[in-house]
């Protein structure tokens, strides 16, 4: 089963699935994995290496691609070359409510090095988190022996799901007060709308629940909940003209690695102060 939606945030496409990805419906929702030479603006200096190719050799070392995205772009000579996103999953990794994901991201004009982040994802709600950046962070250039350092970044990210796996038992082991709540629900809503002033929602708004298996009060749950309704957006609110507004998904890849790492670390550091 896979699911295939036209947007991420609003500016890419993006294919999901239950079961590994086949290279025909990563094509169909982000091509520019399998270019076949890099933008004309990129030196002699540049190493090119297709997406494609580093799939390959992370299919042979255990590693399945679960999810694909591309970013749009308004610049058709520039769509085969722009920026996408994989999240792997390797066997050892998975479990009964969630997987932990490697995430690998990376264009064919510039935009972006091959950069390795740690991820999880939520079979309960189908939402991916991104961990902190001082979990896992690996940078190839495009210069090189790419393929094998991404490969090599790759096992080096497995090996920080440990530190992943003992601060997500961190964050469920502790539960917040509802002054606790609605202060983590602030910070984050300072994270997406760089002001608390600007924000349409309430503290409440953000902390609501969209599932029965999402109303526990600990870190972790809470931090999930916050986590889905700033991303996903569509909640109901006031602007400063009172007028009613519904709140967007997050726009672009970028902005939703930013986001989506940033609340990690915050509530990290929310465990650490209600422990």
């Amino acid at each position: 089963m896979s699911t295939l939606t036209t947007r991420f945030g609003s500016n890419s496409n993006v294919i999901r699935s239950h079961n590994p990805l086949s290279d025909e419906q990563i094509m169909f929702v982000a091509p520019s994995v399998y270019a076949t030479e890099q933008h004309a603006s990129r030196s002699d200096r540049y190493t090119y290496i297709p997406t494609s190719f580093i799939l390959q050799g992370l299919r042979e070392q255990g590693f399945q691609p679960f999810f694909a995205a591309q970013s749009r772009t308004r610049d058709a000579n520039n769509a085969p070359f722009t920026k996408h996103m994989l999240r792997f999953r390797h066997a050892s990794q998975i479990s009964a409510d969630s997987a932990n994901e490697i995430i690998l991201v990376n264009s064919h004009n510039g935009a972006s090095s091959y950069q390795l982040l740690a991820g999880v994802y939520r079979f309960v709600c189908h939402n991916g988190l991104i961990c902190g950046e001082e979990i896992a962070d690996y940078r190839v250039r495009h210069s090189g022996d790419v393929r094998d350092k991404v490969i090599e970044g790759a096992f080096e990210v497995l090996d920080t799901f440990s530190k992943v796996d003992e601060s997500m038992e961190m964050m469920k082991s502790i539960s917040l007060t509802q002054d606790q709540q609605r202060a983590f629900a602030k910070a984050a809503l300072t994270l997406r709308f760089d002001s608390i002033d600007n924000t349409p929602i309430t503290e409440d708004a953000v902390l609501s629940h969209r599932r029965t298996a999402d109303k526990e009060n600990d870190v972790w749950t809470v931090f999930n909940r916050t986590q889905e309704n700033l991303l996903k957006g569509g909640l109901r609110g006031r602007n400063k003209e009172h007028k009613l507004v519904t709140t967007r998904a997050v726009n672009g890849m970028d902005s939703n690695i930013k986001l989506n790492r940033a609340l990690w670390v915050l509530s990290e550091e929310m465990a650490k102060l209600a422990a």
